[in-house]
């Protein structure tokens, strides 16, 4: 009995072991279940991508250049001729001949204009005569002088006589020399019925046709000849660059190119003639002449011009594309090619800035690679890809035309 019951309660604790065991697998599979139902429900995360590397700024670059470089003083100036004549008659009368074409290329002493000479030449003719009469009655008083003064040493005339013949004598010859001076004047009225160019030059557009009575009072003139070679340009400079100005021109005579309106063309190379001796004070500027041969006859009156003064010309001086200096907040500076591909902004100071060529005094080395074209999308530490050919052409046109260049 005891064995039997003993048995008995070993299976009914084995019972209750495996009810409770299976409560217990039950309630697992049930939070099992659960969490497997909430994270099917629950969207899966996104993956995200590694951060992808900017793409390379394409630029136009050139290697900062080491050598002689020209230094400007740059001003606008005006073209005067040197010497500029309205052509006037000296007498009047009526014009026969026109000896000239508007524009044309003359000589000092070319015929311009023939006035009719006939009036004129009779004047000469008249006074020619007047002078031959009083010449010959100069000559019979002087010989009834002498003849009176024999007869007055023998006492058969008188000394009253005498002196009539040296009063007649002294009259005549003071008639013949009037004569002379009437034929010199008439002379020189013929003479201006001529009418010529006093100076070598080039003539403007005519005033007077054949026919028209010309007088010397006419306030308009015949023509206008002005001298184009030599020829000046008068410009003005700031009067802080004086000091600048003095110190060059103790060294020799300065050159000054003289540009096109545009600042493209040169038009012609001269010398430095005349520094102003006073400031300008209304603007605080000097102004100052400079004289050009004008060969090509390329500098006209009255044209404006740009001129650039050379000041010295430094040697080893470092100079880059002008379209590679850029403005920010600090001062003017440049984007420099590193080794590495990517680029700095390197601050620079600027000797002189032109619109091709800018020339610095320090922030560069000779040879780096400088961008010159595709600035605006570029910042510290870009990388870049350096175009060449027709590509990096048509990015210099494209920043071109979006560029104004002073």
């Amino acid at each position: 009995m005891s064995t039997f019951a003993s048995n008995q309660n070993r299976e009914g604790v084995l019972i209750r072991l495996r009810t409770v065991l299976a409560s217990l697998l039950l309630v697992a599979a049930v939070i099992g279940g659960g969490a497997y139902a909430l994270t099917s429900a629950q969207p899966k995360a996104q993956a995200v991508p590694a951060p992808a590397s900017a793409p390379s700024v394409p630029v136009v670059a050139e290697p900062v250049r080491s050598g002689e470089v020209p230094i400007y003083l740059r001003g606008i100036g005006t073209v005067q001729a040197y010497n500029t004549d309205t052509i006037r008659a000296q007498v009047q009368g009526q014009i026969t001949q026109i000896a000239f074409k508007e524009g044309q290329t003359v000589h000092a002493g070319d015929l311009l204009a023939q006035i009719d000479p006939r009036p004129f030449q009779a004047q000469l003719d008249q006074a020619i005569a007047n002078r031959e009469r009083d010449q010959a009655q100069f000559v019979n008083a002087q010989a009834n002088l002498q003849r009176d003064s024999q007869l007055l040493a023998h006492g058969y005339a008188t000394p009253q006589t005498v002196d009539l013949d040296k009063a007649n004598t002294g009259q005549f010859t003071a008639a013949v020399k009037a004569d002379e001076a009437a034929i010199e004047y008439a002379q020189t009225q013929l003479a201006y019925t001529r009418i010529t160019s006093p100076i070598d030059g080039v003539t403007g557009i005519r005033l007077i046709d054949v026919g028209n009575i010309v007088h010397p009072t006419d306030p308009n003139g015949l023509v206008m000849v002005t001298q184009l070679q030599p020829i000046s340009v008068i410009f003005t400079l700031p009067e802080t660059s004086l000091p600048q100005i003095q110190q060059a021109m103790a060294k020799g005579a300065l050159t000054v190119l003289a540009y096109s309106e545009d600042n493209k063309t040169q038009l012609d190379q001269g010398k430095l003639a005349v520094l102003d001796n006073q400031i300008v004070q209304t603007s605080g500027s000097v102004k100052l002449k400079a004289d050009f041969p004008n060969p090509q006859h390329r500098l006209w009156p009255g044209e404006l011009v740009n001129v650039r003064l050379l000041i010295e010309t430094r040697q080893n001086a470092l100079s880059v594309a002008a379209t590679a200096v850029q403005q920010g907040p600090q001062g003017s500076y440049v984007y420099v090619i590193k080794p590495d591909g990517t680029v700095e902004n390197r601050a620079v100071k600027v000797a002189q800035l032109g619109a091709r060529v800018a020339v610095i005094d320090s922030g560069l080395q000779a040879n780096e690679q400088a961008v010159i074209s595709g600035q605006s999308r570029l910042q510290p530490g870009s990388s870049v890809t350096v175009l060449h050919g027709q590509a990096a052409q048509a990015l210099l046109n494209q920043d071109a035309q979006q560029t104004v260049i002073p």
